[in-house]
């Protein structure tokens, strides 16, 4: 389904022009009471109105999931496309209008299952644009079975005696993909760092990934209840080049200074322990991005034919 949710489309467009949070709201979330989703909304929207991206040059793009209802939600350009489908044609959107700001909504089913090929390449090819993936450690709308993320031991209606296989680590994953650029983790319970981290991501210029860690009130409920209560399973990773919130220092205690630079450290604060990280992993900003290394000037329908007869006239019957 493409939404074309911005009220501002085909209309002058002033130069004074602000927004408000509110102005970035469209329909009304119907997820769960309780859902991780709300906090990343309520972020995200926070951000796009403290650096007032434009409505009409913003678009969010998403492939099947409770997540993957986010462009309904953001008063933006939005296409809710197929399941694990989000990033080609956030991809090709990003070839075609270069000059707007993409962001990419997944769960994890959505990412790392049926979109794993396309999360995989596009990380590879690093278009300019934010992809954001929202980690429940289960498929939530189809109600309750195993995805690629549910820890070993988890129960769910195609896996009753739990999880047999240890969960995909998407970190450490998208690290070990050549041309990877940037990739972050956060939780949806610490609304102020998903907005450091988003920040980050989107001045970054690359393919920003960012898994957010994400509570399902209805099927994995206790999956991130000890880290929230217990902020001592938290360790931050700081530095300028990555994120570092004061606000959060007086809460977690665990603090680790890390150079994003640093692609082999982040392998190892990767791996799976006793402690959440969350934070900057990784960040390169010298590579080239997809768009441009691959930018094709937009012809007029002469040229069109003209290239078109060219190439006919080099073959015979």
């Amino acid at each position: 389904m493409i939404q074309l949710g911005c009220s501002l489309l085909g209309s002058a467009i002033a130069d004074d022009r602000s927004w408000e949070m509110d102005d970035y709201q469209a329909a009304t979330a119907r997820w769960c009471s309780g859902c991780g989703d709300h906090a990343v909304l309520a972020a995200v929207q926070r951000f796009l109105a403290d650096l007032q991206l434009p409505p009409e040059e913003t678009v969010f793009v998403s492939g099947i999931g409770c997540s993957s209802r986010f462009p309904h939600y953001i008063n933006s350009y939005g296409f809710h496309g197929l399941h694990g489908r989000a990033l080609p044609l956030a991809t090709g959107i990003k070839l075609r209008r270069p000059e707007l700001q993409v962001f990419v909504v997944m769960g994890d089913g959505d990412c790392c299952s049926i979109g794993a090929a396309h999360w995989i390449h596009t990380t590879r090819y690093n278009p300019n644009m934010v992809a954001l993936m929202l980690d429940n450690g289960v498929y939530g709308l189809t109600k309750n079975q195993t995805s690629p993320t549910s820890p070993k031991g988890v129960r769910s209606n195609t896996q009753p005696k739990g999880a047999f296989l240890e969960g995909m680590n998407p970190i450490a994953t998208t690290l070990g993909v050549e041309n990877a650029s940037f990739v972050a983790q956060t939780g949806d319970w610490v609304p102020d760092h998903i907005y450091a981290v988003l920040k980050a991501a989107y001045e970054h210029r690359g393919f920003s990934f960012v898994r957010i860690l994400q509570r399902c009130p209805q099927y994995t409920d206790q999956l991130y209840l000890n880290a929230m209560r217990d902020s001592n399973t938290i360790e931050l990773l700081v530095h300028p080049d990555g994120v570092d919130v004061p606000a959060l220092k007086q809460i977690y205690k665990n603090e680790v200074y890390h150079d994003p630079a640093d692609l082999v450290n982040a392998f190892r604060l990767a791996q799976l322990d006793d402690k959440i990280r969350l934070g900057v992993f990784y960040r390169n900003d010298d590579l080239p991005v997809y768009e441009e290394v691959r930018r094709v000037s937009p012809k007029t329908a002469d040229e069109k034919i003209a290239i078109l007869n060219a190439e006919l006239d080099t073959y015979a019957l």
